[in-house]
């Protein structure tokens, strides 16, 4: 997909728009990481993979040949420039958020993991009453689920 511009000026116009919408999406997502509900984020994953989609492709094409903005009106371009910025600034929170939200999943697994080994017996197989743990004998392994929706 890209963007049907019929000018310089169309076009940054439509970058501009574009910029905005991402932005927004990029912070409901990073907001709902931040507020520690990552499945409302999840909502919002397929529009703003097509956003982002969109926009990788339109900046590329953009890089590899400014011409295709060099004539709109400097203060359209300026705002484009400023749509980035503040796209940029959003993107970075997001990052955060999502890296919080990753340290506390992988801090959660890691404690349940602990827990669960704690819990299970810790046996010798050396002394008087020593017995051999059942994994010595090919018994299953404790299994941990989680709950997607939790």
């Amino acid at each position: 997909m890209a963007l049907a511009a019929h000018d310089a000026t169309d076009r940054v116009e439509q970058l501009i728009i574009l910029t905005e919408r991402l932005t927004d999406v990029v912070a409901q997502q990073a907001h709902c990481f931040e507020a520690h509900r990552p499945q409302d984020a999840a909502a919002l994953t397929e529009e703003a993979s097509r956003l982002a989609n969109l926009y990788r492709h339109e900046s590329g094409r953009v890089r590899a040949d400014p011409g295709l903005v060099t004539a709109a009106p400097s203060d359209r371009r300026r705002a484009l420039v400023r749509a980035t910025e503040a796209f940029d600034v959003e993107l970075a929170r997001h990052g955060r958020a999502v890296m919080a939200a990753k340290f506390i999943t992988e801090g959660l697994v890691r404690s349940i993991a602990e827990e669960v080994a704690s819990q299970r017996e810790q046996l010798s197989g050396y002394g008087p009453g020593a017995r051999i743990p059942a994994s010595a004998y090919g018994a299953a392994a404790t299994a941990i689920t989680l709950n997607q929706r939790a």
